[in-house]
């Protein structure tokens, strides 16, 4: 899969985490949903790029499975004074979904990672927040992978 099925993946996996977060959604209902009515469709006018599905489903599963060290490693990073239950949800998503992936995903580049949740980043958030989040996340990759830097 090309490049831009990759973004799109980790858009709508940035998207679907969202959504389980502020809707309460489960797994299942989510991929049903992102699966069926969002990915590689046209809603509300806006065609959305087919995104690679597995690699959209090893994020969402990834995330889910490894939430707690996920969240503990994220807050640390934070840790002035901004825990994550203090940053906004969309931020939370994205954190997750790019922390996820610099642990796990070792067969992306982790300067990939953090460009491509940076260009998710600012789909949702001001510039302020988008610094945050690149920032945050250069530094879990550092820690994940200091052998890359």
């Amino acid at each position: 899969m090309s490049r831009e099925h990759r973004a799109a993946a980790r858009l709508a996996a940035t998207q679907a985490l969202y959504q389980m977060e502020v809707a309460g959604k489960g797994l299942n209902e989510i991929l049903a949903e992102f699966e069926t009515h969002w990915i590689g469709r046209e809603v509300e006018g806006e065609q959305y790029i087919p995104a690679e599905i597995d690699f959209f489903r090893d994020i969402l599963t990834g995330v889910l499975e490894s939430q707690r060290a996920i969240d503990l490693e994220i807050d640390e990073t934070l840790r002035e004074g901004w825990p994550l239950g203090r940053v906004e949800a969309v931020m939370r998503a994205v954190l997750r979904a790019g922390d996820y992936e610099l642990r796990k995903r070792r067969d992306i580049p982790p300067r990939v990672v953090i460009k491509e949740y940076v260009d998710v980043a600012a789909a949702f958030l001001a510039a302020d927040e988008v610094g945050v989040v690149n920032a945050v996340l250069d530094k879990l990759a550092r820690k994940a992978r200091p052998e890359d830097f």
